[in-house]
């Protein structure tokens, strides 16, 4: 652990998804007494100044919202291309002049890497997801390059590069791992982990607030406890709430915390009972470490704090690489897969009583929860960044 302040600097994108993962670790790095800066969009200032972190404004053409993403995988490529290179400049504008001894950089954050290697400080990425494994290239960068505009886009990264002064010049290679990340997910969800280069990445699992987390209170009456959460950005899903109520409304024993998000109203859900509460945000790790069994989107954030509270889980995949981490659940034999289609009331509830009926997704749920906190979260995190600085 280093023994002097650093100004450790954050390259963000403002999507929700990419942002949340890692405040907990810039709040750690802060309360060591570490200037940290913290370049994003201001549509996110609020959550990163309220980490203690200076905001960099830097604007983004990127959505916020993950659901808003181009679905053809190439102009989801040339966009984030785009933004990096609208936000070089705005990077050299404001730390040319005041450089950082060590940048962070998000996974899709492509100009703070760039800015690194032009000021010849470390850098260490940050990824919120799976990252690439030995022989990626050949199994999904190259079927990628094969579809309609990808060779034009190779071409203009390559140019991008040869023009803005970074040290690698490979597209690949920049756009692939760099000597040093840290994978904020639990080695559990990587694909094909085995094959991760253990020298290049750290899995330090999900990074919450080390205190225990509270905000939210397990009725007294509760002999179990379910969460149904489509997380932030696919919420607007009044048929799929309508089927977990009549699903799980009035079931014997369970009581049930939904959290509709803020575009569904209520009144459209028709008679809730009892044994439910309806909100349009939840605390959801406060709910998860008292809850029993979690119905989730199956993004990655969701994913990993169901496995660090032990709960099995129902996944009803949105988008994205949803689908991927809903079989990655199924395959370590803790949930059950479900698609919208087949999210009916009768198969929900099938999968609930399966799923907790089950010893051995109980005894799976367990050994995977301690794997998770074993690997260390965000005291480990903050203590590998500071590693680096020497």
């Amino acid at each position: 652990m280093t023994s002097r302040p650093a100004h450790i600097a954050m390259v963000g994108v403002p999507i929700v998804s990419h942002v949340l993962p890692s405040l907990e670790v810039i709040r750690e790095l802060v309360a060591r007494g570490h200037r940290v800066t913290y370049a994003n969009d201001p549509a996110v200032a609020d959550l990163i100044t309220a980490a203690g972190a200076e905001l960099i404004p830097c604007s983004s053409m990127l959505p916020v919202a993950e659901n808003n993403r181009p679905e053809d995988p190439v102009a989801a490529m040339n966009l984030f291309l785009d933004n990096a290179q609208l936000a070089l400049p705005q990077l050299h504008a404001a730390y040319d002049h005041d450089p950082a001894d060590l940048y962070l950089y998000d996974i899709g954050a492509y100009a703070g890497r760039a800015l690194a290697e032009t000021h010849g400080r470390p850098l260490i990425q940050l990824s919120p997801t799976f990252v690439a494994w030995k022989g990626y290239e050949h199994e999904v960068a190259a079927p990628l390059r094969q579809l309609p505009g990808a060779a034009a886009y190779q071409t203009r990264f390559a140019r991008w590069l040869a023009d803005c002064g970074a040290v690698t010049t490979d597209v690949d290679d920049f756009s692939g791992l760099p000597d040093r990340a840290l994978a904020l997910i639990p080695r559990a969800m990587q694909p094909h982990a085995d094959r991760v280069e253990s020298g290049t990445v750290t899995f330090v699992g999900p990074c919450f607030e080390t205190r225990p987390c509270a905000g939210w209170d397990r009725p007294a009456h509760a002999e179990k406890v379910l969460l149904i959460s489509l997380g932030s950005a696919y919420t607007r899903q009044p048929e799929f709430y309508r089927q977990c109520l009549r699903a799980f409304g009035d079931l014997p024993g369970w009581h049930v915390v939904l959290q509709i998000g803020k575009h569904t109203d209520p009144s459209e859900l028709g008679d809730i009972a009892a044994n439910v509460e309806v909100h349009s945000w939840v605390p959801q790790r406060a709910i998860l470490e008292r809850a029993d069994a979690f119905v989730t989107h199956a993004g990655m954030g969701g994913c990993g704090e169901g496995l660090l509270a032990g709960v099995p889980m129902i996944a009803v995949p949105q988008g994205a690489e949803q689908f991927m981490n809903a079989d990655r659940l199924v395959e370590l034999g803790v949930a059950r897969r479900l698609d919208t289609a087949d999210a009916t009331a009768a198969n929900l509830r099938q999968a609930l009583h399966d799923l907790v009926t089950d010893p051995e997704v109980a005894a799976r749920s367990a050994r995977l929860r301690a794997d998770a906190h074993a690997e260390g979260g965000t005291t480990r995190a903050a203590d590998l960044i500071e590693n680096l600085l020497g």
